[in-house]
């Protein structure tokens, strides 16, 4: 968001941003604050659009468009009350990333672990991680791993939350959360090792690190076998390796120059594209602002009543068609019955 806002400026654009009164300000930035208790969620909403004061000022401002991020309550609603076009940036963000990455504050996981790669020296480090599911590992295969690890010359930066291995060698820094995208781009990393969650995947092919898969569950083997297909990974068997398996396909990624040149060419063709992330997400903002808001661009779901919204025309027409087919074949099993069944009355002798 910071990026996106400092590219606006650059481009002559004015920005202001609203904040809490108890956030940090950045420079370049107006801001504007207010109060609002954010322990309450439910009261978010009120505090915030509701504000009559806070509304008033920043309509008189005129404004084109609202920037916001989807961590950010009910800043959609903020948009409605403004009656502004809204842009939202849209990510999937995990374990703890939301403060670093939308507050632009310095996590100071970070830099504990600047020196520690940095002493890695010319070996460089590996990265590992198996996501935000898994918390705990057994003993047993914690142990193998961390044996492993404990056998090659680089440093190894580990995401984990569970109990620390007894085998855990001096090479290898557990951290609860690790900024993974930021530790693939880094020049010593030499090869990351992953359960094959998408998210890792596209980090590991844009920055080119060679991967060690592990996969685990859903589409991570199959994430897992397309990257071993195209020669950039490694896979092994997360319940069945030993420790000799995991360290020999740590050095195999590493020393084989060819998973290298291999993620090097797929992330080259991931790079290729006809206008950068940064120049594209300036371009919409811009875009809709040009535009008046680019209805033509809205679904039409905002133009929908309640009840059609939730289908439940479609529901009520779907149940009257059911209805009158029942009372059809009723109708029509009663007029059968009553033909088939009825006793014709006979006629006397003298009639």
């Amino acid at each position: 968001m910071r990026t996106i806002a400092e590219e606006l400026m650059d481009r002559n654009h004015s920005v202001t941003v609203l904040i809490r009164a108890a956030s940090p300000t950045m420079e370049r930035f107006k801001f504007m604050s207010f109060e609002i208790n954010m322990e309450q969620q439910e009261a978010v909403c009120n505090e915030l659009a509701g504000n009559r004061e806070l509304v008033t000022s920043l309509k008189e401002l005129h404004f084109d468009v609202l920037l916001y991020d989807p961590v950010m309550p009910c800043a959609g609603l903020m948009s409605k009350a403004l009656e502004l076009p809204s842009v939202m940036s849209l990510r999937g963000s995990f374990a703890s990333s939301f403060e670093r990455l939308c507050g632009q504050m310095p996590a100071p996981p970070s830099y504990e672990m600047e020196d520690f790669v940095q002493s890695s020296g010319d070996d460089g480090i590996v990265v590992f991680s198996l996501g935000s599911m898994v918390k705990n590992l057994t003993k047993e295969r914690a142990n193998t791993i961390a044996s492993a690890l404990g056998q090659i010359p680089q440093k190894v930066v580990w995401g984990y939350k569970g109990k620390k291995p007894e085998t855990l060698a001096p090479n290898t820094r557990i951290y609860e959360w690790i900024p993974q995208n930021d530790l693939l781009g880094h020049p010593k990393t030499k090869a990351f090792i992953t359960h094959g969650g998408t998210n890792g995947i596209y980090e590991a092919i844009y920055h080119g690190v060679p991967m060690v898969g592990m996969p685990l569950f859903s589409d991570q083997p199959d994430n897992i076998n397309h990257m071993k297909t195209k020669g950039t990974a490694v896979m092994v068997d997360f319940n069945k390796m030993e420790t000799k398996d995991l360290k020999q396909a740590i050095s195999d990624v590493i020393n084989n120059p060819s998973y290298k040149e291999s993620m090097m060419r797929l992330s080259r063709i991931h790079h290729d594209q006809p206008m950068k992330p940064l120049d594209q997400a300036v371009y919409w903002i811009e875009f809709v602002m040009r535009n008046k808001g680019a209805k033509h661009l809205r679904v039409e779901a905002h133009n929908l009543t309640w009840y059609q919204y939730h289908c439940l025309d479609v529901a009520a027409f779907l149940f009257s068609i059911i209805a009158l087919a029942v009372f059809i074949f009723v109708k029509t099993c009663s007029w059968l019955f009553r033909k088939c069944f009825r006793k014709t009355p006979t006629k006397s002798k003298k009639e």
